[in-house]
């Protein structure tokens, strides 16, 4: 009996370690999101599943091009997922269709179209990043007033691969 008594201990000290584990894992270094809506088309598809990396954030800033997801500004209890295009320092300008940053035009082959509105120039503040969805036509981002510019507090994390639907795992930048 006693042999059995220590095999349920056993089990039930292994369920408490996996269950803390798997909390700490979510909570601190990798979560899972699924991608709602159009905004990162061609990118990201709706209803993607990705791992988002919450743990590199706490050793380096955002850098322009990578992935991100944040808290939408308005609205904490949302998640946003939108391409970093400027840090903080740089200057940001939308004219014509094209985005400049630092007075250089970028070359952004990951749009899904040319984008059709303005932003007038200015700088991105400190602690913060200028960041734009893929389908620039069709995405609530940092040129709207509830986005603006999203500060670091408020991010959660890198988007570093989509893993499902399995046809189109991949890496992101």
């Amino acid at each position: 009996m006693s042999s059995l008594g220590e095999e349920a201990k056993d089990w039930i000290i292994s369920i408490v370690v996996a269950v803390v584990l798997a909390f700490f894992i979510r909570q601190f270094i990798v979560e899972l999101y699924i991608v709602d809506g159009p905004s990162m088309r061609p990118t990201l598809q709706s209803q993607e599943r990705l791992v988002v990396n919450k743990f590199i954030y706490s050793m380096r800033h955002p850098q322009k091009g990578e992935i991100l997801v944040f808290k939408y500004p308005r609205d904490q209890k949302r998640d946003f997922i939108k391409r970093v295009i400027a840090t903080e320092g740089d200057t940001i300008e939308i004219k014509d269709g094209r985005v400049y940053v630092n007075d250089q035009m970028q070359n952004e082959d990951y749009i899904l179209e040319k984008t059709r509105s303005e932003y007038p120039k200015a700088t991105v503040p400190a602690g913060t990043v200028f960041v734009m969805g893929d389908n620039r036509n069709n995405s609530e981002d940092s040129r709207f007033a509830d986005v603006g510019f999203v500060p670091y507090s408020l991010i959660k994390g890198k988007a570093m691969l989509v893993f499902w639907p399995f046809s189109q795992f991949k890496t992101l930048p």
